[in-house]
């Protein structure tokens, strides 16, 4: 107690005067007066997160800019080099961070938490934040082929039997290609990595280990090559076990530069030590010595034991003897004419069963943390897919991880995350047909009346009475501010737990719910109706005090996904179209605060909003979403409208792998209030053939649904087949180009007409 009446402030001044720094308390409170006032301003999460992030920036300042005649990964040779359009000065930079080439793609099992990446020249870092491992060929007279520094590069993400990176570089008559997967052996995990080259007489193929990854420095102390077990232990505990005895063994540290310099030296070393963690190795085999006995090549086979990353309990051991087709054969089927959308919705859906092997997480590396609100627009894509069992038990552990004040709490200061998970639990009842037990109604009622106690008096003076209070919600709508975001969840969340308890028949507890729905409904319709017009411009803003910006888009969240407005309102049209004339860059979503790049999954929000409005521009969103894909099917957080590399968080983010399943599934089965809407975003030309086309089965309210379209291209015929729990519900079919069709009973195959015949 005696901490608060010590006079901090005053001793911080006088220390900062005395030295010649800036009064921070002064500059503190200056900055603060730029977002509402809260009681939190910045969550410690996202401090912790940043200052992590950031120092190891400053690693990257000390070590990389003096040492750029080191092979560096493929960011740091784009983006320090002058002539490329990746080019960042770096006069004032505080750090010097990966900005433009945040791209990854993770490979591993469905039923473990582990996820080794490839970078898109092939760089794999084996284990979560470490060092790296690259492959190199050096031809007889010199030239050599270093991936991250050679633009002719192919990659692709192989999605069966299991995951696998392929990547494959080729210049001056040299051809390096490796394959990554993950492999089970003796139910533990290894990483497979099988190396094939090609060259001149005499040209050597280089395994090196590298003290970085995609987001820089990470040391490596120590190396050691065993002869007898043919492989490396780096830092006294991880292996490589090489498949062939290496011709030599290079390595080297810091004070001596990269090992890249020492490969013709003729000496073999055992080791290496290096106490600034900046140790390189080198495995060099001749290609001649990588052919099998009939004299034709085989690859080099590299196994790295993953068993040091898991860490788990007896009991909670997963079974590792499941493998990607039994979960994928589990999953909504998509089929169509279009190879590349249809790549990525396969793609996508593995991402999701990668991502939510224990606990859900919204990527790989960067954001390898749990958040409510992920992890609830990521399970609502998972039942979408079908994946109702592995929905089922990440939505049970949530209970354990809400606060004694009811408080749903990922990171504190965020008033979004209660609205979120009442509305994915309501979800999870209204499309499996099941009902939670006792104990997740009780986290619900409690998650409920926090959000009732949480709400600002209503004292008829301010436009954000009886809102949620001033926060940092989503991160990137800006500073603290009373964000509708957040309210428009509550809502939805509110009138979710209402029709929870009035499934579980207690209505009164469900009518106490949808009490505080609607009053906090009122409220936020009170707030919006008082705004003047040039604020609005007739749309919705981020927050009562904000003219219409790019954070405007969390406000669609009233549309898509929640529905609390209908399908005409004004408000969301004009929102949209400010976004889409005054947001857009490269035909998706650019969203300026924080995240300073085009959002794959944001622009697939408001493509949602144009297909729920009946707008044709949604197709060319999720074209435009499509060509921002990697080779390998993958987005990051944001998108560098020059490089079109990653610009922020997460090069692998499923967040917006969960966006293009749900864009997949409402082009063909999407639900509106009280009836299903059938074929409404089917693309024209997916029709414009003999081949049939589908999607399902998938869950609905109703009961799950396949939809099929098959015949010849001008006698197409519709066929719904669904599973209803309480009889054939109303169906909308709406398919671009043909006559809208409505059914109140089942019919076996729907023949469909042009709307012109």
């Amino acid at each position: 107690m005696i901490l608060r009446w010590m006079p901090w402030k005053f001793f911080l001044q006088r220390a900062a005067h005395h030295y010649g720094f800036m009064d921070p308390v002064s500059f503190m409170a200056r900055m603060r007066k730029f977002a509402q006032p809260s009681e939190v301003q910045e969550p410690i999460e996202l401090l912790r997160a940043g200052v992590s992030f950031h120092a190891r920036g400053l690693l990257n300042t000390k070590a990389i800019q003096n040492n750029l005649d080191w092979v560096w990964p493929y960011w740091v040779h784009k983006q320090f080099n002058p002539s490329d359009p990746s080019f960042i000065p770096r006069a004032f930079s505080f750090s010097h961070v990966n900005l433009t080439h945040r791209n990854w793609t993770a490979v591993g099992h469905p039923q473990l938490p582990l996820y080794p990446i490839v970078d898109p020249r092939g760089l794999v870092t084996p284990l979560f934040d470490g060092w790296s491992i690259d492959f190199w060929l050096i031809s007889p007279d010199g030239t050599t082929l270093l991936p991250s520094q050679t633009d002719n590069v192919e990659q692709e993400l192989i999605l069966s039997p299991q995951l696998e990176v392929r990547t494959k570089a080729e210049d001056n008559g040299l051809m390096l290609e490796h394959r990554v997967s993950m492999a089970i052996e003796n139910d533990a995990p290894v990483l497979d990595v099988r190396v094939s080259a090609s060259g001149p007489e005499n040209t050597k193929l280089a395994v090196t280990l590298r003290p970085y990854n995609p987001e820089g420095i990470q040391f490596i102390e120590d190396i050691q090559y065993d002869n007898r077990a043919q492989g490396f232990t780096v830092n006294k505990k991880t292996q490589i076990k090489l498949g062939t005895a290496p011709e030599r063994i290079k390595f080297s540290n810091y004070d001596h530069g990269d090992v890249i310099h020492h490969l013709h030296e003729s000496s073999d070393d055992s080791g290496c030590h290096c106490p600034v963690g900046m140790a390189t190795g080198a495995a060099l085999f001749h290609l001649s010595a990588l052919r099998d006995p009939h004299d034709q090549p085989v690859p080099l086979q590299l196994k790295i034991p993953l068993d040091e990353e898991l860490r788990w309990e007896t009991d909670e051991k997963p079974d590792t003897s499941v493998h990607w087709r039994d979960i994928v054969s589990q999953t909504a089927q998509l089929r169509i004419p279009d190879e590349k959308i249809q790549f990525l919705y396969d793609g996508a859906v593995r991402t999701l069963i990668l991502l939510s092997a224990r606990q859900i997480v919204p990527g790989p590396y960067t954001y390898f943390r749990f958040w409510f609100r992920d992890a609830c627009l990521m399970i609502h894509a998972l039942l979408a897919a079908g994946l109702t069992d592995r929905a089922r038990k990440l939505l049970e552990e949530f209970p354990r991880q809400q606060k004694l004040s009811g408080y749903f709490q990922s990171q504190e200061g965020e008033w979004d995350s209660n609205g979120q998970v009442l509305w994915i639990l309501d979800r999870f009842e209204q499309l499996t047909g099941e009902q939670f037990d006792d104990d997740m109604r009780r986290a619900v009622r409690r998650g409920a009346t926090w959000i009732n106690r949480k709400r600002l008096r209503e004292t008829g003076k301010h436009l954000h009475d009886g809102l949620l209070p001033p926060g940092f919600s989503a991160e990137h709508f800006g500073p603290n501010d009373y964000y509708y975001w957040d309210d428009f969840w509550a809502v939805a969340g509110l009138y979710g737990a209402a029709r929870m308890f009035r499934r579980a028949q207690d209505q009164e507890t469900a009518q106490q719910m949808e009490q505080y729905a609607e009053s906090l409904e009122r409220a936020v319709n009170r707030s919006l109706e008082q705004l003047p017009q040039q604020r609005t411009q007739g749309g919705l803003p981020a927050s009562p005090y904000r003219r219409m910006d790019s954070g405007a888009i969390g406000s669609l969240v009233a549309d898509y996904p929640l529905q609390l407005v209908d399908a005409d309102d004004h408000r969301v049209k004009n929102t949209v179209d400010f976004l889409i004339n005054r947001c857009f860059q490269q035909g998706g979503f650019f969203q300026d605060m924080i995240h300073s790049g085009i959002n794959a999954y944001l622009t697939l929000d408001i493509a949602q909003t144009l297909l729920r409005h009946n707008d044709s521009r949604y197709r060319d969103l999720i074209r435009a979403v499509a060509d921002l894909a990697s080779p390998t099917g993958q987005w990051p957080e944001a998108i560098h409208p020059v490089t079109k590399g990653g610009c922020m968080g997460d090069g692998q983010h499923g967040w917006a792998a969960a966006e293009w399943v749900m864009m997949i599934r409402n082009l063909f089965v999407r639900e509106e209030r009280d009836h299903l809407v059938i074929g409404s975003g089917i693309f024209p030309e997916w029709l414009d053939n003999d081949d049939s086309i589908a999607f399902g089965p998938t869950p609905t309210e109703f009961g799950p649904v396949t939809v099929t379209i098959q015949g010849k291209k001008d006698a197409k015929t519709l066929s719904i087949a669904g599973e209803w729990r309480c009889g054939f519900p109303s169906i909308i079919v709406q398919v671009p180009g043909y006559r809208m069709i409505e059914l109140d009973e089942e019919v076996d195959d729907l023949p469909l007409q042009r709307k012109e015949d």
